[in-house]
């Protein structure tokens, strides 16, 4: 069994494909949970939206500087082609103008992709340092995804 911490039997571009993909996933997030925030009408909502669009900006930044540190000094910022697709928050669109409850069933939708996301990377052979950020960005999706569902069914509620 090869010693997955190995770095001979990783392959750099494949962990560049993993990393960029989470990138995209992140600035997907990042203009999702904008757009939520500049149509919810509940004001901690929208700091909450807010402010979990600055946290995946910073993580998509995170990522970059991974991927610049592999060796690749121009790293897909805007994601691929699957970025047209927009990863679960296109529904958003739909949502917007649809009231809170609704715009917070489409962030938690595309949460559910963003942990999808993450779930698949660490599935891969990755370097030490790129799995301990990706771990810790993963905790953080799968806490905001669950404090979203739980607002959503706050909302639906009441």
């Amino acid at each position: 069994m090869a010693d997955i911490n190995n770095h001979e039997h990783i392959d750099h571009e494949k962990v560049i494909d993993v990393v960029e993909n989470l990138i995209e996933t992140c600035r997907d997030g990042q203009k999702g949970f904008l757009q939520a925030a500049e149509n919810v009408k509940d004001p901690q909502l929208r700091a909450f939206f807010n402010e979990h669009s600055l946290e995946r900006g910073q993580f998509a930044g995170d990522l970059e500087n991974e991927v610049i540190h592999l060796g690749k000094h121009d790293p897909e910022r805007e994601g691929t082609a699957s970025a047209a697709v927009h990863r679960g928050w296109i529904d958003l669109k739909a949502a917007l103008g649809a009231g809170d409850a609704a715009i917070l069933s489409s962030v938690e939708s595309g949460e559910d992709n963003a942990k999808k996301q993450y779930d698949e990377a660490l599935q891969e052979k990755l370097p030490v340092n790129i799995r301990g950020i990706i771990e810790r960005q993963a905790q953080r999706v799968r806490a905001v995804h669950d404090q979203v569902r739980d607002m959503r069914d706050k909302k639906k509620a009441a």
